[in-house]
């Protein structure tokens, strides 16, 4: 049995995740429906994992998962995400999370990836491990945002969230300028010339979903 911690912004899926969870019998210390309620709560209740959304408001769910590791390293993290495909699996994997699942997953995947952090391994969900096997036996064109860097995947994303620049850097303790300065590395980058082109170009890779709004140009 683990103390477990759920962060996810939406009330329905945190309600599916603690029912799985207790069906497991493990004990659910804190619920957090933004970054920074999740990293508060962490510090507090001191959980052995963390099952964080990526996608959250607030500083979201990388900048969350890079707090609680640096402020409680015994704690596991392991990300939930709709997004299966695109760059954030092998880029969050590499940054030295202890697991990834899909949401949706199954009480035995969910038991089985628990099992696996407390251990020290990490654990990578069924479809998640098929489709990056695929990606590589079938050599997959790259996708742009694998270009960027952990850093610059997570002000990207934010940036795609449409939070204006003053809010980023007020969030991940950054000056205004230096946010302006990793948007437009972010365009070089990705060979976009605008925020309507980045998006279009994060639907098509899956980064995020079809629905999105346009990003504002300029704050």
């Amino acid at each position: 049995m683990a103390r477990v911690l759920i962060a996810d912004d939406h009330e329905l899926v945190r309600a599916g995740i603690r029912r799985l969870l207790e069906d497991l019998e493990q004990t659910i210390v804190a619920e957090a429906a933004t970054g920074e309620e999740a990293v508060d709560l962490a510090r507090r209740q001191r959980p052995e994992i963390a099952f964080i959304d990526i996608h959250m408001p607030g500083m979201g769910g990388v900048e969350a998962t890079r707090r609680i590791r640096r402020h409680l390293p015994s704690c596991c993290v392991i990300i939930l995400t709709a997004h299966l495909d695109g760059p954030l699996p092998r880029t969050l994997l590499e940054g030295g999370v202890d697991g990834f699942l899909a949401k949706g997953s199954s009480v035995d995947e969910m038991a089985e990836a628990i099992a696996q952090v407390l251990q020290g391994k990490r654990y990578l969900g069924h479809q998640i491990a098929q489709r990056l096997a695929l990606a590589a036996v079938e050599g997959e064109r790259e996708s742009p945002f694998d270009r960027l860097t952990n850093r610059e995947l997570q002000i990207a994303l934010k940036l795609l969230a449409g939070e204006p620049n003053r809010v980023i850097a007020e969030e991940l303790i950054l000056s205004p300028k230096t946010v302006t300065t990793y948007r437009q590395r972010i365009l070089n980058k990705t060979g976009c010339r605008t925020m309507a082109e980045l998006l279009r170009l994060a639907i098509q890779h899956n980064l995020v979903s079809w629905d999105r709004e346009l990003p504002p140009e300029a704050e």
